[in-house]
């Protein structure tokens, strides 16, 4: 009976119409609670409109359904593995992508131990390993992967990855420069496989020159940054990209809030609901170690990386539509628009988290948020932001040297000249519109961070309104086997280490040419001239 549901919600996914196709799933999975397909498609469905919170059990129970053989099957198990549905491994992966890591371990783990000799479920559960910081684990899965696929290039970038993490970076090392040659020869020869092939060279380039980096190469190190910034325009994550996006949002708001017209002019009135907490800066600034120090305090709900804002910006897109920008349609708002945009952040946040969202402080870190600092100010005068600042050129050089996800930002930050004017931009805006906020803001400078843990943490725990608990010294250690939705999440699972600290002088020669433009963001954050 499901099977009719379940097709024609295919259908409406197809128009791109999820709204349509969520009741035709429900109706499948009511009636027939057993149908693993009609289950993963409703909670894969689910997470895409909003309300992850709900999505995620299904999408756990349709892949645990799927562990199971199929009613009335005989298995003899001497003779071979009991089967599983196909679709696990799709449903596995949407666990993963919308951050289901706890849901999603378990499970890749017993479909490792009943496929042994299925390299794509051994590396499936090296990668969600991998992802929580169980680099052990991930280590002995991927081993097991890359004897069951030994030419599998994804799987042979990925092992040298975790042992780059593990800091075996001369392993990492021996891997990656022999599969790096043999990767630029075949992408050398067009054929099917070289948009993958492509692929694995960018990332081993990334994890190459991380590797360097490590072991004190810097020249080296950073030649492969470089050629992995050649390769990103021929991915078509990369190439559909609008690099415009960005830098135009920013100039918009730049020109929008200007002088007067900043509308902090709700600060002070009664607003329904309470405000968060938010963490933001530029990428690489120290927001992750922000973040974790924050979430090991008992009395913090922490929301990592997922955009809440944007749906205030659909909501204000539905309550004024039309092309102006932002700043026009908040200037246009009275105290009911502005309570409807707050409850409109608050139905994503509880979509995404669920009810236990609303317990304790709430703590948004989106790094990027620094560019709609106008929109918080407008809805959440009662907020408070904490500012993560490091040196300007550590922040560029630390950016170009990270495997990130690709986006309307992480596009411009694969060359260093691309990655200083992108850095020019975010901090121009913040330099013009900080002192301007009705809200109420503290820098975190992540070189006092390293120098005097409680001496800059404390005083942060008091801003947001919480008591200073000793045991956040020891954040790192609730890393292991927690999901953290950042390039540095490997670092945050390590003790603070200074080693970070001046970094870029390692690189002056590669660094000279963007010393000018960097040279006034350095001098008016306070940072020693080169």
């Amino acid at each position: 009976m499901s099977k009719p549901f379940v097709q024609r919600g295919l259908d409406a996914l197809r128009r791109q119409d999820p709204h349509s196709a969520l009741p035709w799933f429900q109706r499948a999975v009511e009636g027939d609670a057993d149908d693993a397909e009609a289950r993963a498609w409703f909670g894969q469905t689910l997470c895409h409109l909003g309300r992850r919170a709900e999505g995620l059990p299904h999408l756990a129970a349709a892949a645990e359904r799927m562990l199971r053989p199929a009613a009335g099957a005989r298995v003899d198990f001497a003779a071979r593995p009991m089967p599983v549905q196909p679709m696990i491994y799709e449903t596995l992966s949407q666990l993963q992508s919308w951050g289901g890591f706890e849901q999603a371990r378990p499970i890749a783990r017993a479909l490792a131990e009943r496929l042994p000799r299925d390299a794509r479920a051994q590396h499936l559960l090296a990668v969600i390993c991998g992802q929580v910081n169980l680099t052990q684990e991930a280590l002995a899965a991927v081993g097991r992967a890359q004897a069951l696929a030994p030419r599998d290039p994804a799987i042979e970038v990925l092992r040298a990855s975790l042992e780059a993490d593990a800091r075996q970076y001369g392993a990492a090392r021996d891997r990656l420069e022999p599969l790096l040659d043999r990767l630029g020869e075949a992408v050398a020869q067009p054929g099917p496989d070289t948009v993958a092939q492509l692929r694995a060279l960018f990332r081993g380039l990334k994890e190459l020159a991380r590797v360097l980096d490590a072991l004190g190469e810097y020249e080296a190190a950073f030649a492969q940054a470089e050629a992995a910034a050649e390769i990103a325009p021929l991915l078509p994550e990369y190439a559909r990209v609008s690099r415009r996006l960005l830098p135009d949002a920013i100039a918009a708001n730049i020109a929008g809030f200007a002088g007067d017209a900043l509308p902090g002019r709700f600060a002070g009135q009664p607003l329904p609901g309470s405000a968060p907490v938010f963490v933001l800066g530029f990428y690489r600034s120290g927001t992750t170690l922000a973040q974790e120090v924050l979430r090991a305090h008992p009395r913090v709900f922490l929301s990592d990386e997922v955009g809440l804002l944007h749906a205030v910006q659909q909501e204000l897109q539905r309550m004024q539509p039309g092309p102006e920008p932002v700043p026009e349609k908040l200037g246009r708002l009275d105290a009911t628009g502005v309570a409807r945009l707050r409850a409109a952040y608050w139905s994503a946040a509880r979509g995404h988290h669920g009810a236990s969202c609303d317990q304790g402080v709430f703590v948004d870190k989106f790094t990027l948020n620094t560019v709609d600092l106008g929109l918080i100010d407008t809805v959440f005068p009662d907020a408070r932001v904490l500012f993560a600042m490091r040196d300007p050129r550590d922040v560029c050089l630390s950016c170009v040297q990270q495997l990130m996800v690709p986006g309307p930002a992480t596009v411009h930050l694969l060359r260093l000249a691309d990655t200083v004017s992108l850095y020019g931009q975010v901090m121009d805006f913040w330099l013009r519109i900080r002192e301007r906020l009705a809200l109420r803001w503290r820098l975190l400078r992540y070189e006092d961070a390293v120098s005097d843990f409680e001496g800059t943490f404390r005083p942060l725990f008091e801003f947001v309104g919480l008591d200073w608990r000793p045991e956040v010294i020891d954040f790192h250690r609730q890393a292991a086997g927690r999901y953290v939705a950042s390039p540095s999440r490997n670092q945050v699972a390590q003790p603070l280490y200074r080693s970070s600290v001046a970094r870029w002088r390692r690189y002056e020669r590669q660094m000279a040419p963007v010393q000018a433009a960097l040279a006034p963001f350095v001098a008016h954050f306070g940072y020693p001239a080169a």
